[in-house]
């Protein structure tokens, strides 16, 4: 019994990427360092060895945050970290929401993830109410923000008209005369 081997059909004309890294799609650092955290943590998973730092580490995550903070576009090199340092960097960087992407809503939850760690560890009520009150004046939460609101109807031309009519007929009119006088020449 001969079986015919099976050939895909194939595209003709279609450019093929030169190299695996040139078919990925351009990531931002925080979405690559995401990917590498979720594969060091998928790998650990698998052969049940729990990923441990050191101060070391934390040290090392700390300083490439602080880098990649200042200069969004930084871009680390994770192939040379330990896995630790890979998931402590991971970790730092979600819990403070820095996306490290230049866009001003980002910088907007720093500002509330910070406000929110302040208000968490203010020792006294003088702090932390400082510390919401600068949280309720942030757009969007807008806690202290006195709303006015407009409502437009839109209504059909007729309605309008009759709207319009029963409103003039409620209008009194008093004639006043005018006195012109004549001027002999």
């Amino acid at each position: 019994m001969d079986r015919e081997p099976l050939v895909p059909d194939i595209e003709e004309d279609v450019p093929l990427p030169r190299s695996s890294a040139e078919a990925l799609p351009e990531l931002t650092p925080h979405q690559e360092l995401d990917g590498v955290a979720k594969t060091v943590l998928k790998i650990s998973e698998l052969t049940g060895e729990p990923i441990v730092g050191d101060e070391n580490d934390l040290d090392e995550a700390q300083r490439i945050a602080h880098q990649m903070i200042k200069d969004p576009r930084i871009r680390p090199q994770f192939d040379l970290m330990r896995d630790s340092t890979k998931a402590l960097l991971a970790g730092i960087v979600t819990r403070m929401n820095f996306h490290v992407v230049e866009d001003l809503v980002e910088l907007k939850n720093v500002v509330i993830n910070g406000l929110l760690m302040e208000y968490e560890k203010a020792a006294d009520s003088k702090t932390r109410i400082q510390a919401l009150s600068k949280l309720g004046e942030i757009d969007g939460v807008d806690a202290f923000k006195r709303r006015t609101e407009t409502t437009h109807v839109v209504k059909p031309i007729e309605e309008v008209e009759k709207e319009l009519l029963t409103v003039l007929e409620g209008i009194e009119y008093k004639v006043i005369e005018e006195k012109t006088e004549i001027v002999p020449e």
